[in-house]
């Protein structure tokens, strides 16, 4: 007897967030619209379909467009607080279905329970943080240098923010972008993965109950549904000023062309190919945590995961058997089971990219420290199941210099002092997060000095993945240069204007230049 959605308790979790079988897949925040083609979203969990979603026309786009551009001129002109207390709402109802929405996302995109809790968890915790900073979106106060004259800058709201986000991440990048964008004064629209829909209806349907309950506008909160085609539109929209983009490299370079061409402002959030660095000093009980954490974490797929490990000669055998020793530990099977530490990859398209990977190791002749492979048998019936992977592998080798979205970690060796370990790190060309596993003051601070670490993130004593949203999230290099989440990444959502004011009866100009009539 197969199981069902009801078995796993995804049905009950769907008809909680009001997510049918078919599904509407474009929404002002009130009304629900599409007549396009069908979406179908599929667990890669068991290859169970899940629901249906209709993909955004070109006529329901200009619809949400329209709908979003008049929304704007009436939410911009509410304050700031009070813009706040709504994100607070919608923090409350997160709070009411974290249980729901994190299954869900479990389900739908596969990762273990617990990092699907997780997820709606940071959902929340940036609401809690937009309600603060919805009282300190602040500017500076200067000194003039003509008499009589005060000078200041301040913030207002850009206009209409688009989203593109990814299937790794479903709901929580969204939430960093929106909860931040909604208290500066912008209104949003949001493209999420295809692969995973439903958790994004899911979302949509929730802060509809906040503007409704609140008599606000449709417009606010807008959702739209497709593939890249559908993100094609915004990106080349010049009503929509600002694009925030979380996917591949490929993808973040025609993003970032297209809004370029228009010169619009784009804010990426591109691929990683994160290392740790692990010293002679380094506490490995601490290392082999951060590392198996960071390494097979969401299956790998997370833009932080850990993808190298550039560790000393000395103590590199003993990294690599505790290593292989905690690998053995791991259980892989359906996330929503708790026990299990990795659930599967996203798709098939996924499996052969890290099939590959191996492949190549092994073509330059790499060791497999702990094989690879796809899980076959009860359980793993959707074919997207594989064994985390560790090869011993060089730096300099193509398939290590590329970020593969799968649970493969490279072990590589380094000889000398830091500094040796920090040029392997930097030499490639993403720079998303760096971490160093070290006990030793000095070669925790050269990592961190200006010529330690180049990466947007750089950790000491804890992983490359796993970030807290009161830190700006972000890197630098291919990884696109962006800033998310807290920190002062709020200014990417306004636009800054100085500000003079003469209180004076005389019209003095600056640098001393006379005009005189």
């Amino acid at each position: 007897m197969s199981i069902t959605l009801a078995d796993h308790g995804i049905q009950q979790a769907l008809d909680q967030l009001g997510v049918k079988e078919i599904n509407l897949g474009t929404s002002t925040g009130k009304q629900w619209f599409g007549t396009g083609a069908l979406i179908e979203s599929v667990s890669p969990v068991d290859n169970q379909l899940i629901g249906k979603v209709h993909e955004t026309t070109k006529e329901d786009y200009e619809k949400v467009v329209k709908v979003a551009s008049e929304s704007f001129k009436v939410w911009r002109k509410m304050p700031a607080p009070q813009r706040g207390e709504i994100v607070r709402q919608y923090g409350e109802l997160l709070r009411q279905y974290k249980e729901p929405l994190g299954k869900l996302v479990s389900y739908e995109m596969g990762k273990s329970l617990q990092e699907g809790y997780g997820e709606v968890q940071e959902m929340i915790d940036i609401c809690d943080f937009a309600v603060g900073l919805s009282r300190q979106l602040h500017g500076l106060t200067m000194h003039s240098e003509r008499p009589n004259h005060r000078m200041y800058e301040q913030y207002h709201p850009l206009g209409v923010v688009g989203i593109i986000s990814a299937f790794n991440f479903p709901v929580a990048v969204w939430s960093w972008n929106t909860a931040l964008a909604w208290v500066c004064g912008d209104v949003c629209i949001w493209k999420p993965s295809e692969k995973t829909p439903l958790t994004a209806v899911a979302c949509q349907h929730l802060m509809t109950k906040v503007l409704e309950q609140n008599d606000l506008p449709e417009g606010i909160s807008c959702l739209i549904n497709g593939d890249y085609r559908v993100g094609e539109w915004m990106t080349n929209d010049t009503r929509v000023p600002l694009i925030s983009a979380t996917g591949s490299i490929r993808m973040g370079k025609i993003v970032a062309q297209a809004v370029a061409k228009r010169l619009g402002k784009s804010l990426l959030e591109l691929g990683g190919n994160n290392a740790i660095i692990v010293t002679p000093d380094a506490d490995i009980k601490m290392t082999v945590i951060g590392a198996v954490f960071g390494a097979v974490g969401t299956c790998g797929q997370r833009c932080t995961s850990t993808r190298r490990l550039i560790v000393h000669e000395e103590v590199y055998d003993k990294v690599k058997n505790a290593l292989s020793e905690a690998y053995k530990q791991l259980s892989i099977g359906n996330p929503l089971d708790e026990r299990n530490h990795v659930g599967p990859l996203i798709d098939k398209d996924a499996v052969n990219n890290y099939l590959n990977a191996i492949a190549q190791v092994k073509e330059h002749g790499g060791n497999m420290v702990v094989d690879g492979g796809v899980l076959e048998g009860e359980g793993y019936d959707s074919g997207c199941y594989v064994k985390p992977a560790i090869a011993e592998a060089e730096n300099h080798w193509e398939i290590v210099q590329e970020e593969t979205f799968a649970p493969v970690l490279y072990l590589l060796k380094y000889t000398g002092d830091v500094e040796n370990a920090i040029a392997i790190q930097n030499g490639v060309k993403q720079g998303l997060s760096s971490a160093i596993m070290t006990t030793n003051l000095r070669e925790a601070e050269k990592f961190l000095s200006h010529a330690g670490s180049d990466c947007g993130i750089a950790n000491v004593n804890i992983g490359t993945s796993g970030a807290e949203i009161g830190g700006a999230f972000g890197g630098e290099k291919e990884t696109g240069g962006g800033r998310e989440s807290g920190s002062d990444a709020w200014k990417v959502y306004m636009r800054r204007q100085t500000n003079t004011i003469n209180y004076g009866a005389d019209l003095p100009l600056a640098q001393g230049i006379k005009f005189d009539l």
